[in-house]
C-alpha cells in the first residue's frame, strides 16, 4: 500500500470512539493538506485505538493561533502550537498585542510534544520551465492559507531568497489548502506551497499523474548564501533542511537535494487537564507510532528525542512522567515546572 492510501486508511479511523465509556477530549488542528493535520489526526487515530479511556475528536478549522487561546480559555483538551507563536502569546505581542490576557493564557499552556512541520516544499510543474526561485516573479503562487504562520514562513523565506514580495513581483493566491491543492492539479495556479515531511503524501499524490519541480537552492547554493538569505531559518522554531529529492524518484526533475525552511511545531495541552489524562493520551500515541513507522514512512521524524527538545514551553507533567518512563533526556527548560 503506498504512505498516501496508507495515511488515508488511519486518518478514516479518527474520531471513531473506542468505547462507550470513554470520556470525550477535544482537538482543535489547522485545515487538512497541511502535515499538521497528518500529524495530529494520526496521533487522534492512535490515541483512539490504543486504550479505552479517552476519545479524542478532532475539529480542523480555523487557525493555530487561535487555537491556542481557545485551549488556555478551557474550550479544548489539544491544539497545535509553536514556539514561535507561544512567544508571541506570553509576550502579548503581534497578533496577540491586543489581548490583554494573553501572558496569562500562555501560563496555562503545557508541552505534549514538538514535532517537525515539514519542509516547504515549493513546487511547479516541471513542464512550466520554471527551475530556481527567481522564476517566481510574475507567476501566481499559493504560500499558504493567508493570515496564518505557514503563509508567513513561506513569504518569508522567498523574500529572503528573491526580495520578491506577494501581489508586487507575483501573485498571491488567497485560498485554503485544499482549494490551492486543486488549483494546482488543474494549472489554475503556477506555484504551490505546503510544509511536509518527506516523503510528504500530498507531493507523492501529484507525482503519480504529474511530473514536478522543488524550487529552492542546493547544497552549495547555501554555503554562499549571505546573513540575510539565511535569517528566516535563524528565528526559534525555525532550521533550515533539506529535501531529499530522492525519495519522490522521477516524479521530480531535481537530482540535487533541495534546501528549504522547515518549522518546529506542536502539540499543547491545558496544565489544568488531569496529569493521568496527559500521561495514557501521550503514551498510547508513541506506542501506536512505534506499530505504524513501517507503513508511514514520514512518522520516522516523529521522535522522541525531537519530542522533548527546549521550545520555550513546559511539559505537561502527564507527558513528562511517560518520557522519564521510557527513558528520554529530558531539557531543563522542558521539563515540567516544580507543583
Amino acid at each position: 500500500m503506498s504512505t498516501w492510501k496508507t495515511c488515508l486508511a488511519a486518518l478514516a479511523l479518527t474520531g471513531l470512539a473506542s468505547g462507550a465509556a470513554a470520556e470525550s477530549l477535544k482537538m482543535a488542528t489547522i485545515a487538512p493538506g497541511s502535515s499538521a493535520y497528518l500529524t495530529m489526526s494520526t496521533m487522534a487515530t492512535l490515541v483512539n485505538q490504543g486504550q479505552d479511556s479517552y476519545d479524542i475528536t478532532v475539529d480542523a478549522t480555523g487557525a493555530a493561533t487561535r487555537h491556542m487561546v481557545s485551549l488556555a480559555e478551557g474550550e479544548l483538551e489539544f491544539a497545535m502550537m509553536s514556539p514561535t507563536i507561544y512567544k508571541f502569546l506570553s509576550e502579548g505581542t503581534r497578533m496577540y498585542q491586543r489581548l490583554e490576557r494573553a501572558p496569562e493564557l500562555a501560563e496555562e499552556l503545557r508541552l505534549v510534544f514538538w514535532f517537525p512541520y515539514g519542509a516547504y516544499h515549493v513546487l511547479a510543474h516541471a513542464d512550466s520551465g520554471m527551475t530556481s526561485l527567481e522564476d517566481l516573479r510574475g507567476k501566481t503562487v499559493f504560500l499558504g492559507p493567508p493570515g496564518g504562520g505557514a503563509w508567513a514562513t513561506a513569504q518569508r523565506w522567498i523574500e529572503a531568497q528573491t526580495g520578491m514580495k506577494p501581489d508586487e513581483d507575483f501573485e498571491n493566491f488567497n485560498g485554503s489548502w485544499s482549494s490551492a491543492f486543486q488549483a494546482f492539479q488543474d494549472r489554475q495556479i503556477d506555484v504551490y506551497v505546503n510544509g511536509g515531511i518527506p516523503p510528504f503524501p500530498q507531493v507523492e499524490q501529484l507525482t503519480a499523474t504529474s511530473r514536478l519541480t522543488i524550487l529552492g537552492p542546493t547544497e552549495a547554493e547555501v554555503a554562499a548564501m549571505t546573513e540575510a538569505q539565511l535569517a528566516p531559518a535563524r528565528v526559534p522554531g525555525r532550521v533550515l533542511d533539506p529535501i531529499p529529492v530522492a525519495v519522490y524518484g522521477e516524479g521530480v526533475t531535481n537530482r540535487e537535494d533541495v534546501y528549504t525552511i522547515n518549522s518546529v511545531v506542536g502539540v499543547a495541552t491545558r496544565a489544568s487537564l488531569d496529569d493521568e489524562a496527559v500521561y495514557r493520551v501521550t503514551k498510547a500515541f508513541w506506542e501506536g507510532v512505534a506499530t505504524m513507522r513501517e507503513n508511514a514512512p514520514w512518522l520516522e521524524h516523529i521522535t522522541l528525542d525531537y519530542a522533548v527538545q527546549e521550545g520555550g514551553a513546559r511539559l505537561h507533567p502527564g507527558a513528562e512522567r511517560y518520557y522519564r518512563e521510557v527513558g528520554v533526556s529530558i531539557p531543563e527548560g522542558t521539563a515540567a515546572a516544580a507543583n
